[in-house]
């Protein structure tokens, strides 16, 4: 298979440009979806869009609209556009690979499954985290976004039927965790790595950036945990796929289990943190184990040939 060409553009240049995609996208993406909600439901709509209120008539579905065309699309386009049109180096970029052996993604399940003890453990430090008292004001303003954006994931994740849950499921779960997964261990991971010549700090510098872009302060390590190891299952595995799939996995846990919750199939309410220190100290040591054996397997079935020195495999 023919190498694709380096990009002349410095990574600095690439990683503001990237930047710039995105946002012109998301700022048109507004836009749009601001014109098909005027159009469906009419012109007082968007001033009701921001009281997050079900009972108004056409609040959820104009949020659905936004959330589409303002944040899942661009986030999708943007990498691609990057990598295709402005590097010109989408498989370096996007690493779009199929052929992964099945252990692969087995093991990425196994990873996101027996982690979760330790990721609740997480949430709950994280959640319970207090600025100084010279900071009060920021940390009061960055727990007011905090309960805003609860709250609108709340609205959204309210599925009445079936067929809500398998459309929150698809939007939420699954074309989300492509859009970002394509953005931030796709371009932005190749990008760091590039420019930091560690695959190391590209992976970390990406997930910190990853965090950081959800804007939500007391979720931030947990979020910047998993997209520390996102970013380890695709730069193992050489494909974007691995790293889907758990980000799949891990919202479309929470969508499901918000379903059956609400449907008082389960009793369990998966937005209760409910941890125990010893299960949490066993699952973080079993979770580092099941990477240990992921990267053997990754590297035995050479999807990624180990380079020398200077960290960059």
């Amino acid at each position: 298979m023919t190498q694709e060409p380096r990009s002349r553009i410095h990574e600095s240049g690439q990683f503001f440009v990237l930047i710039a995609v995105c946002i012109g996208l998301m700022i048109l993406g507004v836009l749009i979806g601001a014109g098909i909600a005027v159009v469906l439901y009419g012109s007082n709509i968007l001033s009701q869009v921001s009281t997050f209120n079900p009972a108004i008539p056409h609040v959820v579905a104009t949020i659905w609209i936004l959330q589409i065309t303002s944040t899942t699309m661009p986030l999708f386009a943007a990498p691609v556009i990057f990598a295709r049109f402005i590097v010109k180096e989408p498989v370096a970029y996007l690493k779009p690979k199929l052929s992964i052996p099945i252990s692969l993604f087995a093991l990425v399940f196994a990873v996101m499954f027996f982690s979760m003890p330790f990721m609740e453990f997480l949430i709950s430090f994280n959640q319970k985290l207090t600025l100084p008292q010279a900071l009060s004001g920021l940390e009061h303003w960055l727990r007011e976004k905090e309960q805003q954006a609860q709250n609108e994931t709340q609205l959204l994740l309210q599925m009445k039927t079936f067929g809500s849950m398998l459309f929150t499921l698809l939007e939420v779960g699954l074309l989300t965790a492509i859009a970002e997964e394509f953005l931030f261990r796709g371009c932005m991971q190749t990008i760091f790595t590039r420019w930091t010549k560690s695959y190391h700090w590209g992976i970390w510098i990406a997930a910190i950036i990853f965090s950081a872009f959800h804007m939500q302060f007391f979720g931030f390590l947990p979020r910047m945990m998993l997209g520390v190891g996102f970013g380890y299952f695709v730069y193992y595995s050489g494909s974007i796929w691995t790293s889907v799939w758990a980000h799949f996995l891990n919202n479309g846990t929470a969508v499901v289990l918000t379903y059956l919750f609400q449907r008082k199939i389960i009793t369990f309410d998966p937005d209760s943190n409910h941890y125990n220190y010893i299960i949490a100290v066993f699952s973080l040591i079993f979770t580092v184990f099941l990477f240990f054996i992921y990267q053997k397997v990754a590297l035995s079935k050479k999807q990624l040939q180990p380079h020398n020195g200077k960290g960059l495999g």
